[in-house]
């Protein structure tokens, strides 16, 4: 947060080593960290090169519909793609959930991807795991669509919910990018004086587009979901803005005017752990209810798509959350 250059000090060298799973999580979470679920270090093109981004996204949308499959394939919830202000959304409903919370959910994808069928599948898992109605937002995304078509499509959405809601039953959150978006669309709320949310759920969030924190160059390459920064993602999503801009990177907040209850997710070996724990730190010293829960050796994201206790043991603090929010 500083504006000295970082090299004006004695950076500490760090010598090439292998650094294994730690025997301190589950035997599942050691084989995630180890085996094929590893992601590659991306590359990704230019901010001004908008065809190649275009074809970038048309190129993953086969992983992301075979990422998509399954979840949907063992859903418990029944789930609708329904249009709310305008805005794509998928409602998801588990059974027994009327009249509880109703969780506004952002997906990640690094403002970028995980729109369309993908958003669908986390409405679905994210409502059969917390047992609440998941109002999945399909916002617009750049090459097409960048800022600020993405808080601006959660915020109309968050508006027509609260026609027939009311607010103190609505959490927002998401996870990556989403738990920026989430972050960014509370605080929108709240300067446009409209009724607050219950509470926000910011999950491993990307809530610093500058990327100045520690864990991106501690954590680079060990994160083995996440394996370097989103500088060119962060630039094609803010077209031209200017990063600092609170609603781009709400870590540079005023939070002192006020910020719903809030529990944050991360890892050690989450690339965005600074992130997390930055954002948790200035909630904390505004005076906001503000929890923080950091997981042994989890990567960003959480251990991939394989299943671990670690992953129950979120899903708990989530519902532990929830419950104490709404008594």
């Amino acid at each position: 947060m500083a504006d000295q250059d970082p090299l004006a000090f004695t950076p500490v060298r760090v010598s090439a080593r292998d650094i294994p799973p730690p025997q301190t999580i589950s035997v599942a979470a050691q084989k995630a960290l180890s085996d094929g679920t590893q992601m590659p270090r991306m590359n990704w093109p230019p901010a001004s090169d908008k065809a190649a981004w275009r074809a970038q996204i048309e190129a993953g949308t086969g992983m992301r519909e075979q990422m998509a499959g399954p979840i949907l394939a063992a859903a418990q919830c029944s789930h609708e793609k329904m249009q709310i202000a305008g805005v794509t959304c998928y409602d998801c409903v588990p059974a027994g959930s009327e009249g509880g919370p109703v969780y506004l959910y952002t997906h990640g994808g690094a403002f970028v991807f995980g729109g369309g069928v993908l958003a669908e599948a986390m409405g679905v898992r994210t409502a059969d795991s917390l047992g609440i109605r998941t109002v999945s937002v399909d916002y617009r995304m750049p090459p097409d669509y960048p800022y600020p078509a993405a808080p601006d499509d959660c915020l109309a959405v968050y508006k027509a919910l609260i026609e027939t809601i009311d607010p103190s039953r609505i959490i927002i959150g998401g996870a990556s990018a989403g738990g920026n978006l989430a972050a960014a669309t509370t605080l929108m709320i709240r300067d446009q004086g409209l009724p607050m949310p219950a509470a926000t759920i910011l999950l491993t969030p990307e809530v610093d587009l500058t990327e100045a924190g520690d864990s991106f160059r501690t954590n680079e390459d060990l994160d083995v979901i996440l394996k370097r920064g989103l500088p060119e993602c962060n630039e094609l999503y803010a077209d031209g803005h200017d990063l600092t801009d609170p609603y781009l990177s709400p870590l540079f907040a005023d939070f002192s005017k006020g910020f719903p209850p809030t529990i944050v997710q991360t890892g050690t070996r989450d690339l965005f752990l600074s992130n997390s724990v930055l954002i948790h730190r200035k909630l904390r010293n505004a005076g906001i209810d503000a929890e923080l829960h950091v997981w042994e050796a989890m990567p960003h994201g959480g251990f991939s798509r394989m299943p671990v206790p670690e992953s129950a043991d979120v899903d708990a603090e989530l519902r532990r959350f929830i419950a104490r929010i709404f008594g």
